[in-house]
């Protein structure tokens, strides 16, 4: 069986990729390996090495790309700290006994949190302490509209690594991005999202719903004191989705001169449903995860990553008139059972029906769809602040703030 782990080698451990790996890799792992959060990249490996006692292997989990100071975008201490534990948690859940976020020197937290426990934090010397102050988004990006790419690290059935969302959404993001480069602006992805099915398969994590919906809003917060008016979360990964509404509510509650939008998912809307319609040869149920869709992204993507060898079809999906699986999902039902109670590998859809050509022209179509949805954001924005300015109902009565 191939693993496609891209082996970053040092004179003295082994460092894998955890999120190439595949969720029944993981479970096969030895629960006293050590897997490592690093707050950032840059790290010396050959320090980490001796910082962890020089083991023969060790896993390096997707970098956290901002949040603490010297980031770029630092968020409170108190919003921060959560997400990362719960990070953390979810390792320690799937039985791993030696877990560390590797932070820069002087990152020590004080509000209390467990990541102030020396066996969970690890620190080094890192660029952001000697770098200029850099700043997520740059101030030259003001009236753009500002794109939040946010992924996970999470089970794709036997054929697909961990970090499937994650490539997927950072692909169609920095694609809108490079198209529309006087529209829009991309922020780092995000690996980490929130997955509520976390125990049903090993290697999925879980930032947790509010530790989530808190850093996001304070994100917004952040963006919106700079002056940044106009925001796209965009999400690779469903279970993302619900939470991400409550986000967009919350900051559109809290500032009410931005406009700050979701959607579900990618590739679902007007351009992307007609673009799956055309070129799809599964049935309804064969896009759902780990399927027809993200398996033709991904081949399409990250070939090397990809164990066609390996592809269950899995559409057993207990479907009833308001509640089955597909990619734009149907039914006025909303439910969370358990995965394991649909699917034996982690995969809901027809994998085997993917082709690297699929994900290119899916992949077109994607982000044809979000250069649409950034345009529409502006519209929104500019039609709306114009109504506004010229007293419309209520904000001709009330202060403009």
């Amino acid at each position: 069986m191939k693993t496609n782990v891209n082996i970053l080698a040092t004179r003295k451990t082994e460092f894998f990729n955890y999120d190439e790996l595949t969720w029944d890799v993981v479970a096969g792992l030895p629960r006293d390996i050590p897997l490592v959060l690093p707050l950032g990249t840059g790290y010396n490996l050959d320090l980490l090495s001796d910082q962890l006692g020089h083991p023969p292997r060790a896993g390096l989990l997707p970098p956290f790309p901002f949040g603490w100071h010297g980031s770029g975008l630092e968020v409170p201490e108190a919003v921060f700290v959560p997400y990362i534990v719960n990070l953390l948690d979810s390792l320690r859940d799937d039985g791993f006994t030696r877990v560390y976020c590797l932070a820069p020197q002087g990152f020590d937290p004080q509000s209390g949190q467990r990541l102030t426990l020396n066996f969970e934090r690890l620190s080094q010397p890192h660029k952001s302490q000697y770098s200029p102050t850099v700043f997520l988004p740059p101030n030259s990006e003001l009236g753009k509209v500002i794109l939040i790419p946010i992924g996970h690290t999470e089970q794709h059935g036997y054929h697909l690594p961990l970090s499937v969302d994650t490539v997927i959404i950072d692909a169609i993001v920095q694609g809108t991005a490079s198209q529309v480069p006087t529209r829009s602006w991309a922020m780092p992805v995000m690996p980490y999202g929130v997955s509520t099915h976390r125990s049903s398969f090993a290697a999925t994590l879980n930032a947790g719903g509010r530790a989530f919906e808190d850093f996001w809003v304070v994100v917004i917060d952040i963006l919106v004191a700079r002056g940044f008016d106009r925001f796209y979360l965009m999400s690779g990964h469903g279970g993302n989705t619900s939470f991400l509404v409550n986000v967009v509510k919350y900051a559109g509650e809290r500032h009410r001169r931005i406009f700050c939008a979701t959607a579900f998912l990618h590739t679902s809307g007007s351009i992307g449903a007609a673009a799956l319609e055309k070129y799809r040869t599964s049935k309804i149920g064969g896009m759902g995860h780990a399927c027809e869709l993200e398996t033709s992204f991904m081949l399409h993507l990250r070939p090397e990553l990809c164990q066609m060898e390996r592809v269950v079809d899995e559409t057993d999906f207990i479907s009833t008139p308001d509640y089955y699986m597909d990619w734009i999902e149907g039914g006025s039902l909303v439910a969370n059972p358990p995965w394991d109670d649909d699917s034996k590998t982690g995969a809901y859809g027809a994998g085997s029906h993917a082709t690297a050509e699929k994900g290119r022209l899916w992949l077109e179509a994607a982000i044809a769809e979000k250069i649409d949805h950034v345009e529409q954001i502006h519209e929104q924005h500019e039609r709306r602040e114009k109504r506004r300015n010229e007293g419309y109902g209520l904000w001709g009565k009330v202060s403009k703030k």
